[in-house]
């Protein structure tokens, strides 16, 4: 067991890191302020570098690498912010990878490669206003007409949602109860019957725009079926991977916080002496360091043990429960050790808090990874509505 990367991983990190601390920090600074997402422009020049598509198979447009290289890549933009390293995220991590891992190979060879090249996002259409943490109580549904799907219903809290150029869609398929009829279509935005409704205005997450997603009668083709009914588990053992890349946003900002706070406490003074000369700011400091380091090995056993596969829910459980916790913790000792600077937007610690926060909320609530946890340990699903 080696917990060292290899020289082709430290390279691709080196050259992440390079490119995202000289090139993306004025980007992330507009994006936060005007809260538009990146643009195809950057997409284009991320395709150009190969960050795109990282663990995507090569004759889907992708590099080829393994998960762990994705989220090494992943950690280095998330350092500067999640609006720049979303793009990554989704192409790496997100619903694209259940197009190229479960779709009829036609839909995956049309669609993956373009997200890989940059020309189109793809995000994923789960919650509902009645269905988030209840998934399987959604009511978004597709019914077959000849040859095409037929799909009704309203999706929320999708981030993306208006602004991406297509949605994986978890919809009911049948119906059998719960996840035996739930199933997924790719639905480009184009099509008629696809709105949206206004802009949510979040706590943090400025720069990737979600939307309410509205679908009546749209006409899906059937060649646009990723799961048929029944292919619940297939669609979550997907979203485990999502999970690691959700965990690496959390680290990415962690140790940004980290860095900027030891570069503060070396420089800020108090009673004539640098404040990291106080053993309280000692123990903060390394308090830090211990959550982010075993946040980055909890991530990184994920991938490693999946290999080029799909992580187990047990491990990106872990890795996601406590990185969302990390972060909360991390970036709030960040803010306080900076005092009244760490409270100002000048210096970026309050949006880190903000952004950080809101990955504990997104894909999964702590306490549902928490649940999931004490299903592996013990070998069985527990029934949250008996």
């Amino acid at each position: 067991m080696d917990f060292r990367l290899t020289e082709e991983q430290q390279a691709l990190r080196d050259t992440a890191r390079q490119f995202a601390q000289t090139e993306m920090p004025a980007v992330a600074k507009e994006l936060e302020e005007k809260d538009e997402a990146i643009s195809k422009e950057w997409l284009k020049r991320y395709a150009e570098m190969g960050f795109l598509g990282i663990n995507v198979s090569p004759e889907l447009g992708g590099l080829g690498l393994g998960n762990l290289e994705a989220l090494i890549v992943l950690e280095e933009f998330a350092k500067v912010s999640p609006a720049v390293a979303f793009p990554i995220f989704e192409s790496s991590v997100g619903p694209i990878r259940a197009v190229e891992h479960f779709a009829g190979s036609e839909l995956a060879k049309s669609v993956v490669p373009k997200v890989c090249a940059g020309e189109i996002v793809c995000a994923v259409a789960m919650s509902e206003p009645d269905a988030g943490t209840a998934l399987t109580d959604l009511k978004t549904r597709a019914v077959l007409d000849g040859d095409h799907y037929i799909l009704n219903g309203q999706k929320r809290w999708c981030s993306g949602g208006g602004h991406s150029d297509s949605y994986v869609v978890y919809t009911k398929l049948s119906d059998e109860p719960g996840a035996k009829g739930i199933g997924a279509l790719y639905v480009e935005k184009d099509r008629d019957g696809v709105s949206f409704g206004p802009r949510e205005r979040l706590m943090g997450f400025r720069g990737i725009p979600s939307a309410d997603i509205f679908f009546e009668d749209v006409r899906v083709p059937k060649e646009n079926l990723i799961v048929p009914a029944g292919g619940f588990r297939k669609l979550m053992e997907a979203f485990d991977l999502e999970r690691c890349g959700n965990s690496t946003m959390c680290l990415g900002i962690a140790q940004a916080a980290l860095d900027q706070a030891l570069d503060y406490v070396q420089e800020r003074k108090a009673f004539g002496k640098e404040l990291v000369e106080f053993q309280a700011v000692q123990l903060k400091l390394a308090e830090m360091a211990l959550k982010v380091e075993a946040s980055r090995l909890l991530i990184w056993r994920a991938a490693q043990n999946a290999e080029d596969g799909l992580p187990s829910i047990l491990d990106s459980s872990l890795a996601k429960c406590f990185s969302n916790e990390m972060v909360r913790e991390v970036t709030g000792a960040a803010l306080q050790v900076m005092g009244g600077y760490g409270y100002a937007k000048e210096y970026g610690m309050e949006q880190r808090m903000r952004d950080g926060w809101g990955w504990g909320i997104a894909g999964g609530a702590i306490d549902i990874q928490k649940i999931n946890i004490a299903s592996a340990l013990v070998g069985r699903r527990f029934n949250q509505r008996a």
